[in-house]
């Protein structure tokens, strides 16, 4: 059965000009698109690709799905049509509203038989529907979990081939975003977890200077940090930041003893701050001991007047002279 053609109209895309034909379709002859970051999510998941009554069954279960089921019921029909490529009738843009529509479509199939869409041209590239889903869901909308925004710029950049630098000015991101969104994405695939649950977890893991330095020096610490992610024995993201992170600052016994197993994450941590890594008084030493020490600082004083020269020069004398007294009364011994 041909659609209804309701009108004829055109979209801007990456810059071209896209025909597009206003009409109905019968919803039993919709797909869902399985790469849409939203379903590539649920795919990642099982490492196969579901079946259409499977993607609906677990689109159905989401709470946004209900949320617009109540929304495009209220309003009598959609408020924004599901974009679909002619011919096979996939819907690239608007899955979760289309399981929405199917869920009233099983109380009354007359009432919610058709849906309304837009129908691009059956050759419209991949390349072109990445762009339009970017359009909608990272510029427009932004209503992707941050994993389903790295899945997307992960595969226009691995199968498109699309830049980290192009993608950041197409959306009007930061090229460190694009980036890190990236890296923490093919962490998470190099590492088999696909948990959408996760993703906090490895964005601090992967995002810190501090863990990255060990992590050179502990070619084991990528393994045994999913793994204990995986088991749980990590129970919250913010304790990679509060907790991993100081774990690897202080080093030594306390990171050793928790890559092997030995020591709990709690048990590291307080290993951890009994060498003083949590402390205000010691973060300030090593700050100013890493500031002094700067290369750049002895830059920046040749080039002082040298009343101010001056003066630093007395500052410095002040300090050293507290150094030596303290060093002298055996205070930190």
């Amino acid at each position: 059965m041909k659609p209804e053609i309701i009108a004829k109209s055109s979209l801007t895309l990456g810059g071209k000009e896209i025909p597009v034909i206003v009409c109905l379709i019968a919803q039993t002859e919709l797909k869902f698109y399985a790469e849409n970051p939203r379903i590539y999510s649920i795919v990642a998941a099982d490492g196969k690709t579901p079946s259409q009554l499977e993607i609906q069954r677990r689109l159905s279960k989401m709470d946004h799905v209900k949320q617009l089921m109540q929304s495009i019921k209220a309003n009598g029909g959609l408020l924004d049509p599901l974009i679909v490529r002619d011919g096979d009738y996939v819907v690239l843009e608007g899955n979760s509203r289309l399981a929405a529509y199917r869920l009233l479509a099983e109380a009354d199939a007359i009432r919610w038989g058709h849906a309304k869409c837009y129908v691009l041209p059956a050759d419209i590239s991949e390349s072109l529907v990445f762009a339009l889903l970017g359009e909608y869901h990272i510029i427009g909308r932004k209503d992707w979990a941050p994993y389903e925004q790295a899945g997307y710029l992960y595969r226009r950049n691995r199968q498109y081939g699309a830049t980290p630098e192009e993608m950041a000015k197409e959306m009007g991101i930061g090229l460190r975003t694009v980036r890190s969104l990236i890296d923490v994405y093919s962490f998470m695939l190099e590492h088999r977890d696909s948990d959408i649950q996760h993703w906090s977890y490895y964005d601090e893991y992967v995002k810190s200077r501090k863990i990255a330095r060990r992590r050179n020096e502990h070619p084991e610490f990528d393994r045994v940090f999913v793994q204990k992610v995986k088991s749980g024995q990590i129970p919250k993201a913010v304790d990679v930041r509060d907790k991993v992170v100081k774990i690897a600052e202080a080093g030594g016994k306390a990171l050793t003893k928790f890559l092997l197993g030995e020591k709990s994450l709690e048990e590291a941590y307080e290993a951890a701050r009994s060498r003083g890594v949590d402390n205000a008084l010691y973060k300030h030493m090593v700050r100013f001991r890493k500031e002094i020490g700067d290369p750049d600082t002895r830059q920046e004083l040749k080039r002082m007047p040298k009343v101010q020269l001056d003066k630093c020069r007395y500052e410095l004398g002040k300090i050293k002279n507290a150094i030596e007294r303290l060093l002298k009364d055996n205070i930190i011994g």
